[in-house]
């Protein structure tokens, strides 16, 4: 509430009155800035716009003010400083204030003895250094001048046990010794520097000391009776140090110069420690387990992860799909298996080879596959060193020894005779021999059976006599010898057998005449059961 101005009256309760028709009552704004620097300015108006109510000299009444009251000018006059305070205790201090106070004292007396301040009194030691040796002489001398010595330690007669080297250094300045470890590069052991720390080592101990625990014994002069010294490092000498027999091979230049000076020991030369590299072993190959191959069995210990064995490529190339038949027979002393006939096939490309026995109606045996392909060690040939058959190995009257069984062969096909003929130097002159045999009883008449005999095989003559007939018809058409190539692409197993649709299917691409009445006959010869047919001695019908 402010005033009436009008009326004069003063500014106490009940003769102030409220302005009805007063709307504002802002503040008038008194902060401003001047060159960027905030300035406060004195209010002109006071709340909404209103007169202030104050008392405005003029000038003539502040000059007048001002050069009778220096306050206004000058501001209000600083006051000195109070005094600094100071402490009883160095006010009093090196002051004694007691006759000036009137007091009185005793005279001084002695001062009681504590028992324990007069148990620790100790009279001053008295150091005395030995007239023949002066430990700070040798100090001041030796300092920093090591000898360095090159050891090894052999411990390759325990388990587990080898040959590590060390450096001995044997500081002169108080005689200790320092053993520090060598190691090299992805040597499997833990970074340690030092086998010993540095320490004086003694020689000879008392006998008392002796028998006691090492690791308890606190070592000094009294358990000593002497200590290692420069003169017991000697290259080429053994040293024991806690138990392990150092041997000293080399050093650095500076220690052969002290000993030369101190000792008058020249000859100290390096000893080789190098050992000879034993020469290779041989490896040797556990014994072969029978199953397998011996080359795969071997790979296992050359190798973590074996791998095959090398095989000859070019070998493979050039004799792919070429196969060697024998018709062969079992050499066995029960006398069922006197009429059983096996084909033995012989794989150039891979030296394998295969049996397969032709089944046999009403013979009690399940024929099929005997063998499958393999390589046949010859019989006598040591584990070590196996010898293999070979094709030179093959031929009529042979006997092939397969796993303990022995086989006899009686006959062959054209191409293996063709391919003896061509490859004559591989062959024995037995195994030729048996070729111009064989080839002379095709050439000759066949003999005339009696009635017996005829009886006995009467499909055997029958299927002749229609191989003859077919081969006399056909003379006059081109030979067509890769009919049998074809079958055997087939024949992944060697058996001389093959399923009647793989069988037609192949002489359809021949353009066989398959509808021929004599044809017919020779596939219904040839059919082994409802699914297989012998390819073998179809073949022979196309061939001159």
């Amino acid at each position: 509430m402010v005033s009436n101005p009008v009326h004069g009256l003063p500014f106490l309760p009940g003769t102030s009155f409220k302005d009805l028709t007063k709307t504002a009552f802002h503040r008038s704004q008194t902060l401003g800035y001047r060159n960027g620097y905030a300035v406060v300015r004195r209010p002109t108006v006071g709340i909404g716009g209103d007169r202030l109510q104050v008392n405005q000299l003029s000038q003539a009444d502040l000059d007048e003010l001002a050069s009778k009251i220096p306050i206004l000018t000058y501001g209000q006059a600083r006051q000195a400083p109070p005094a600094a305070f100071v402490p009883a205790h160095v006010a009093f201090d090196k002051k004694v204030f007691l006759e000036s106070q009137g007091i009185e004292l005793n005279p001084p007396e002695k001062m009681a003895l504590d028992p324990y301040t007069e148990l620790r009194k100790q009279p001053l030691r008295k150091y005395v250094t030995p007239t023949d040796f002066d430990q700070l002489k040798q100090f001041l001398t030796f300092d920093k001048q090591v000898l360095r010595f090159y050891a090894i330690w052999d411990d390759t007669d325990s388990m587990f046990g080898e040959c590590r080297t060390y450096i001995i250094h044997y500081y002169l300045m108080d005689d200790t010794v320092e053993i520090r470890e060598v190691h090299e590069r992805n040597d499997g052991r833990d970074p340690f520097p030092l086998l010993m720390n540095r320490q004086r080592m003694p020689k000879v101990l008392v006998e008392n000391a002796k028998n006691f625990p090492r690791c308890v014994l606190e070592i000094s002069d009294k358990e000593v009776l002497e200590w290692y010294t420069a003169k017991d490092f000697i290259v080429g000498k053994p040293l024991t140090i806690l138990g392990r027999t150092f041997f000293i091979y080399d050093c650095d230049p500076f220690t052969r110069q002290y000993y030369q000076e101190k000792f008058g020991i020249s000859d100290l030369p390096r000893i080789d420690m190098s050992k000879k590299e034993p020469p290779p072993m041989k490896q040797e190959l556990p014994p072969y387990n029978g199953f397998g191959l011996i080359e795969d069995s071997a790979q296992n210990c050359f190798a973590l992860i074996p791998k095959a064995p090398p095989k000859d490529v070019i070998k493979m190339l050039m004799n792919e799909n070429k196969v060697l038949r024998f018709l062969a027979t079992l050499e066995s002393p029960f006398p069922e298996d006197k009429g059983r006939r096996f084909v033995l096939s012989y794989f150039l490309a891979t030296d394998m080879i295969s049996i397969f026995e032709p089944p046999v109606r009403n013979s009690g045996i399940i024929g099929g596959k005997y063998l499958g392909r393999t390589k046949v060690v010859k019989p006598g040939s040591s584990v070590e060193n196996p010898v293999y058959y070979g094709p030179s190995d093959f031929f009529i009257g042979a006997v092939i020894e397969v796993f303990g069984h022995r086989f006899v062969i009686l006959d062959t096909d054209d191409y293996v005779l063709k391919y003896m003929e061509s490859n004559a130097a591989q062959y024995s002159p037995e195994a030729l021999l048996s070729i111009q045999n064989h080839i002379r009883k095709q050439e000759a008449p066949a003999p005339e059976l009696d009635g017996q005999q005829a009886e006995e095989d009467p499909g055997v003559r029958d299927l002749e006599a229609l191989i003859d007939t077919i081969q006399k018809q056909l003379k006059d058409r081109p030979c067509r010898d890769n009919i049998r190539e074809a079958f055997q692409i087939y024949d992944k197993e060697a058996s001389g057998y093959v399923d009647r649709e793989t069988f037609f299917k192949i002489c359809g691409s021949y353009q066989l005449p398959v509808d021929d009445s004599l044809i017919k006959e020779l596939i219904r010869m040839c059919s082994h059961g409802e699914d297989k047919i012998d390819y073998y001695n179809f073949v022979r019908a196309f061939s001159n």
